[in-house]
């Protein structure tokens, strides 16, 4: 049945799209994120999945689209050139055998992402982006958080559909995308107009932010555990009722605390030991690793530039007997350890160049969130209350994204790409529609008061 249901929603889509071509959009979107192909076993597994979504919504796009309001911004243009860059890296990798292998998804999540922002020209179709994205999300989001309350967590055990530990389905990894959706999921509960925010909506809403915070808990991944931390203390700088919000908040994680399970709380208890943990040790012997290694390669070593590492580094046991405590030194060695951040990612793979251009890029989109929050947030038109908590949620899920990245190598995973590409939208969108206003404000008042009020469109 499974099976059966992920190919007729597909082929759904994909006739649905002749209608209106912006499906394929959505459709691909979908087929990225849930990836049907790797769920199923049938017709799907068979088939190129994400390069027919891919060809459509592109094609969709050149043949039948209306392309007057398309613009190229600035943070398209950063992406345009990571992607040249990260092809010159892969031209010249350490591996040349498996750089490739990367190489072979990195470039379609950066093109779709540059490729995204050019067909967001009305404010449906940047609502049904970001919808789409939650809903293909929630669909691996729900089913780890069920197996989580059944008891079926984990660390590296939390089986989401598939036996998989690449992708969305690694647990670290969707931890911090499932914290990283909680803003965008309340202003589409607030705001979204496909589903007008009534009981029911509220309620799906609260269920799905429920199942998001308990991915860490399920995973036993101390990336989502800190994410949650910096979002909840983010949404006190916007949010009215800061005390009572607050209050509320510390209130929950006491009464959660004892349903909490003894092993979740033992992981987590290494953030603060963490010499103890040999995750932890690797983690910081790797990023030593890589700060040298990025001295003798400033342009980056190209994708799989990790596997010549070699890391030494001891791990601490502390027993106490009586009234003596005795510390123990275990010696560790490992050979080709991931990076565990994506910001020595960059570093080890692309280099000075490549996380230059990448930090532009994740910086750039933080800056424009919060220009558009503060211009539109204070305007009460009926098409202009929704502009600014959408650039807040945006903003709230790029900042989870990037405190995530610390921990986990997600540099280049396909869903922030998406994100980045519709914040790009979002930005091309508005600061279409706003032009005329601001050239009627830059007029001397007398001429301002002459200008009829249909030069200015609907927001």
């Amino acid at each position: 049945m499974l099976n059966l249901a992920f190919t007729g929603f597909f082929i759904c889509m994909l006739l649905a799209g002749f209608k209106r071509p912006f499906i394929w959009m959505l459709c691909y979107l979908y087929v990225d994120i849930v990836q049907p192909q790797v769920i199923t076993w049938g017709f799907l597994s068979h088939v190129p999945v994400s390069l027919i979504a891919f060809t459509a919504a592109f094609l969709g796009w050149i043949v039948l689209d209306r392309k007057e309001d398309s613009r190229f911004t600035f943070r398209q243009g950063l992406m345009v050139l990571l992607l040249l860059y990260c092809g010159y890296t892969t031209l010249t990798a350490a591996y040349p055998d498996d750089a490739p292998e990367k190489w072979a998804w990195v470039w379609k999540a950066l093109l779709f992402a540059i490729f995204l922002p050019l067909t967001l020209r009305t404010r449906l179709r940047i609502e049904a982006v970001a919808l789409v994205m939650v809903l293909s999300a929630s669909a691996l989001i729900i089913d780890g958080g069920v197996k989580t309350v059944g008891g079926g967590g984990g660390y590296g055990t939390l089986r989401i559909f598939v036996d998989s530990n690449s992708g969305l389905f690694e647990g670290s990894i969707i931890s911090a995308v499932a914290i990283s959706i909680i803003p965008v999921v309340v202003w589409l509960a607030k705001h979204g107009t496909v589903f007008p925010g009534d009981w029911r909506v509220r309620i799906f809403a609260a269920a799905l932010i429920f199942a998001c915070a308990l991915i860490p808990v399920g995973t036993q991944a101390r990336t989502g555990l800190v994410c949650l931390g910096v979002l909840c203390i983010l949404y006190l700088r916007t949010a009215r009722h800061r005390v009572l919000i607050a209050g509320t908040m510390a209130l929950a994680a006491v009464v959660a605390l004892p349903f909490l399970p003894h092993a979740f709380l033992a992981r987590m208890n290494t953030i603060e030991h963490h010499q103890a943990d040999q995750s932890a040790s690797t983690r910081i012997a790797m990023w030593k690793w890589t700060w040298e290694y990025a001295k003798q390669h400033p342009f980056g070593g190209g994708f799989f530039a990790y596997q010549s590492a070699r890391v030494k580094y001891d791990t601490y046991v502390a027993e106490t007997s009586g009234s003596t405590t005795i510390v123990e030194a275990t010696p560790i060695v490992e050979v080709g350890r991931a990076y565990h951040s994506s910001y020595f990612e960059m570093l080890g793979e692309q280099g000075y160049p490549g996380l230059a251009i990448w930090l532009a890029l994740q910086i750039s989109g933080l800056v424009q969130m919060e220009f558009l929050r503060r211009r539109w947030k204070n305007r009460t038109g009926p098409d202009e209350t929704w502009v600014a908590p959408l650039a807040n949620a945006l903003q709230l899920a790029q900042i989870v994204y990037l405190i995530g990245s610390l921990f986990v190598g997600i540099a280049f995973q396909p869903f922030i790409f998406m994100l980045i590409g519709l914040q790009c939208g979002l930005w091309s969108y508005l600061k279409r529609i706003d032009q005329p206003r601001s050239e009627d404000h830059k007029r001397p008042r007398a001429m301002r008061a002459n200008v009829p009020a249909e030069v200015v469109p609907a927001a």
